[in-house]
Formats: C-alpha cells, sequence, structure tokens
C-alpha cells in the first residue's frame, strides 16, 4: 500500500504526489494572490467533499487550516498563476485523480 504525501511548491505553481519520497506525479496549481498569499508550513487533508459547488470545481479537499483546501476550479485559466484568496487550485480531472489516490489525514507540506 502506498504511503503517499503531498508537496506544494509555491515557487514553481507545482503540486507533487510523494510515495515516501519518490515523486509519483505533478500536477500544476494555481496559488493565493499577493493579499491572501497560499499559507506555508506542514498540514493535513482533514475532510474530501466531491461537487462542493461555486468556484471549487469538481472536488474539496479540506486542510487542517482552517478555510484553506485543495480544489477543481472552474477557471482553468487560473491555473498557474496567483489568482486564488490562498487554497490550491487544480485542473477539475487532475483533483479527481489526486482524491482517489489520497486519504483523509495524507500530510501536506506547503512551501515558498
Amino acid at each position: 500500500m502506498p504511503n503517499y504525501r503531498i508537496i506544494v511548491d509555491l515557487s514553481d505553481f507545482q503540486l507533487y504526489l510523494l510515495d515516501v519520497n519518490r515523486v509519483v506525479r505533478g500536477f500544476p496549481v494555481g496559488i493565493g494572490k499577493m493579499l491572501t498569499n497560499t499559507p506555508t508550513g506542514e498540514f493535513f487533508i482533514i475532510n474530501k467533499q466531491p461537487h462542493p459547488g461555486g468556484p471549487f470545481g469538481v472536488f474539496w479537499m479540506g486542510l487542517s487550516k482552517p478555510h484553506y483546501g485543495i480544489h477543481g476550479t472552474n477557471n482553468p485559466s487560473s491555473i498557474g498563476k496567483r489568482t486564488s484568496h490562498g487554497c490550491i487550485r487544480m485542473y477539475n480531472e487532475d483533483v479527481l485523480e489526486l482524491a482517489e489516490l489520497v486519504p483523509i489525514h495524507t500530510r501536506v507540506t506547503i512551501r515558498p
């Protein structure tokens, strides 16, 4: 059984899925704007919700930092840019793939 963790690298707009210390997959992401930066640090996925509605695309994975999460988007042109209110945006097909692989309590490291 894989031992997944996630690293979000804000400097290159990428989310990396690791199995132990080996990168399994990389995904492009959109991150927080200058005034609403994505928080850095160690977090965990605490909940998962399909079809959250609105700007959250097809899936939401809430982080242990309240009001922040990894989610899809209804604006795919925002991926690769600083456009969110601090959440990590992914293409809808990518967030679905990731959500299927990672369980609740998966560690998420967000680094500058």
